[in-house]
């Protein structure tokens, strides 16, 4: 199972193809445009997303709410670009000025100055277009479109803030059933009302300072059979695919599993985690630091991964950079942009977890029937039940 996405910021849609999705599995189109709007939302977003109303369209690949097994072919309209059309018009439009809204300052901490070198792009907004996190926006959907897969065979997907900035919320325990609850009605998603106010205000000098913010987020995914991915080539260790995906996210600068780089502090008696066995339960992790992998394969404990997003790059503070042109110094260009999408990341990163667990799981469990993969399931539980 695999996609591609397509399209610019500021161009007409965002496009996606999801190749290798079993066929028979009902589609809930509320789902993924509800996962379009968590993404949307978040304090310390900016106006775009007062523009946008993100909904995906399925152009292909299910029929009468059931996928069919062929190429599923998702579409996201971008509202703003009614007041783009001229600028980036896919046609060479006569008479316009080519140098209108041309990028020539690259903005440090984005793509544009390595992708300008990199393609050979004079106007650095060819390169800005396509960089631009917008593009997560059809991951999402996408991400929506796994979870489907998922929740089929009760697995389920959570997220959470840790921290924003120098505000680091106090670690709760809870069902994630309640932490889903939670976390949804947080306008910084996180189960710690007093660091969330400490969030806020915090986003709320930044802005006023011109400046951003960046922080940590934590996906959580249970119901995860054991034995997702394999130790026998490093590129089919699930927890390497899943770091990887997690830093393809736009700003995003570390990952870590489990208890992560405190383990370096600790002795191995403190970090590795027992195994134990019940009758009913068959084996099990006495603990969870590993945050359910060992080998790159997954243990049957609760998926638990955690992402370093760095401040968004674009501050109305702007910083210095280097004209492309005249090769002198000026402060850099300044777009459109959020003082802190770390509550949107969080739904970002959810996603693109989830959809490298249901490829996984694809993997493992085979099939292009949802009929055969739950007969590979089911079949592969009692072969670890009888282990």
């Amino acid at each position: 199972m695999r996609y591609l996405t397509a399209g610019e910021t500021h161009g007409p849609q965002l496009t996606g193809i999801i190749e290798g999705f079993p066929s028979n599995i009902t589609i809930n189109f509320d789902e993924v445009n509800f996962q379009l709007a968590r993404r949307q939302k978040g304090y310390g977003r900016g106006r775009r997303m007062q523009i946008e109303k993100d909904t995906a369209a399925i152009a292909g690949g299910v029929r009468h709410g059931k996928t069919t097994g062929a190429p599923i072919a998702l579409v996201v309209e971008n509202n703003d670009w009614k007041h783009w059309t001229t600028v980036m018009n896919i046609e060479p439009i006569e008479g316009s000025d080519e140098t209108k809204r041309r990028v020539n300052r690259p903005r440090p901490g984005h793509a544009d100055l390595n992708g300008g070198l990199k393609y050979n792009q004079r106007d650095l907004r060819n390169i800005l277009e396509r960089s631009s996190a917008r593009e997560t926006t059809m991951r999402v959907a996408v991400g929506g479109m796994a979870r489907q897969l998922l929740q089929e065979f009760g697995i389920k997907v959570a997220g959470q803030v840790i921290r924003i900035g120098d505000v680091e919320a106090k670690r709760t325990e809870m069902p994630i059933d309640q932490l889903i609850d939670v976390t949804e009605q947080s306008p910084v998603r996180v189960t710690d009302k007093d660091a969330e106010a400490r969030m806020i205000a915090a986003i709320d000098a930044a802005k006023d300072d011109g400046d951003t913010l960046g922080g940590i987020v934590e996906c959580i995914i249970e119901g995860v059979p054991s034995g997702l991915g394999s130790h026998v080539q490093w590129d089919r260790k699930l927890d390497g695919r899943i770091a990887q995906a997690v830093l393809s996210i736009q700003a995003f600068k570390g990952v870590e599993f489990g208890i992560g780089f405190e383990a370096a502090e600790r002795r191995g008696s403190l970090v590795h985690d027992e195994i134990m066995h019940d009758p009913q339960r068959g084996f099990y992790r006495a603990t969870n630091r590993a945050g359910g992998f060992e080998g790159g394969m997954t243990t049957g404990e609760p998926i638990v991964v955690r992402g370093v997003m760095k401040p968004i790059s674009t501050l109305y503070k702007a910083l210095q950079s280097v004209d492309i042109d005249t090769k002198e110094a000026f402060t850099a260009q300044v777009e459109r942009s959020d003082t802190c999408a770390v509550p949107a990341a969080s739904v970002i990163m959810e996603n693109v977890i989830a959809w490298e667990v249901a490829r996984a799981f694809l993997e493992k469990f085979g099939g292009d029937s949802l009929e055969e993969i739950r007969r590979n399931y089911e079949g592969y539980l009692e072969q670890i039940k009888q282990y």
